[in-house]
């Protein structure tokens, strides 16, 4: 017989998640990292919970420092990120969810249904970013010209290609 002790495994906690999201905290906010898949279902859960107004909706393009951002173990980081602000304007608290948004098809679900202020945003997204919103019901060009080719809010775009004219000046 040994004398060795065993010692009782140590209980990991399960990571806190909301409607099936990881839950994280930021600057005293609570942080939901949805799924793509799961984006729609989670923000449906919310709403109904109360979160009734999308204050914002904004992309970010990560290309180059993927790293730099904090996400949930096991959540892969990919190029573009999606973010979302809700309020519930009966307890005045406000929600985040950040959804990854992969760089060689950035595409996500269109909150049109739940929200329909959200149509310029993200047609804005659109414009600058070219991620796509699948359901949007007018996916088109807000800011820059229709036949404008490329979108300008991508680290990859080269940048000071506009010229710029300026009145008055002698020719």
């Amino acid at each position: 017989m040994s004398d060795a002790v065993v010692e009782a495994p140590v209980e990991v906690p399960e990571p806190e998640t909301r409607y099936g999201a990881p839950v994280t905290q930021s600057r005293g906010q609570v942080v939901l990292h949805a799924s793509s898949a799961e984006y729609v279902k989670v923000v449906k859960a919310l709403k109904t919970e109360g979160f009734v107004t999308c204050a914002d909706l904004c992309a970010v393009d990560y290309l180059g420092s993927a790293t730099q951002r904090s996400l949930p173990e096991g959540m892969r980081a990919e190029r573009f990120e999606i973010v979302v602000n809700l309020t519930n304007l009966s307890t005045a608290e406000r929600i985040r969810i950040r959804v990854q948004v992969p760089g060689d098809a950035p595409t996500i679900a269109s909150l049109y249904e739940q929200y329909p202020g959200t149509e310029a945003m993200e047609r804005e997204a659109f414009d600058l970013f070219g991620i796509h919103f699948e359901g949007h019901p007018d996916l088109t060009r807000i800011l820059l010209p229709e036949d404008w080719i490329g979108h300008p809010l991508r680290k990859d775009e080269a940048t000071g290609r506009i010229p710029v004219q300026f009145k008055g000046v002698a020719k």
